[in-house]
């Protein structure tokens, strides 16, 4: 019986802390000279209910792929660009403050 509610209590204890995790990767923090980036995969996936699967094996295949990506060229649609175009969600154009905190 202790065996079979200690094992109880285990799986009970396992789940709570799957379903506690962050979503995804988590928090990322980028560092930028113009101020660090914070990327929430929560905001992304439960905030604007965006599948995995809508940046991964798409717009980020690997983090080397993506570790320094200018204005410039998220201006032209690469990386956050892709949705940050004033279109799909706020342009990365003049909304410094939205990503870049000091």
């Amino acid at each position: 019986m202790r065996k079979l509610a200690a094992m109880t209590a285990c799986i009970v204890l396992t789940a709570a802390g799957a379903v506690s995790a962050a979503v995804g990767g988590g928090d990322i923090t980028l560092k930028n000279k113009g101020g660090d980036v914070l990327f929430s995969h929560e905001a992304h996936v439960d905030g604007m209910q965006l599948a995995c699967t809508e940046c991964h094996d798409k717009l980020y295949l690997s983090s080397k792929q993506h570790a320094a990506v200018t204005m410039k060229q998220m201006q032209k649609g690469k990386s956050c660009g892709a949705c940050h175009n004033g279109k799909k969600a706020f342009s990365v154009k003049g909304a410094c403050a939205k990503c870049h905190k000091k």
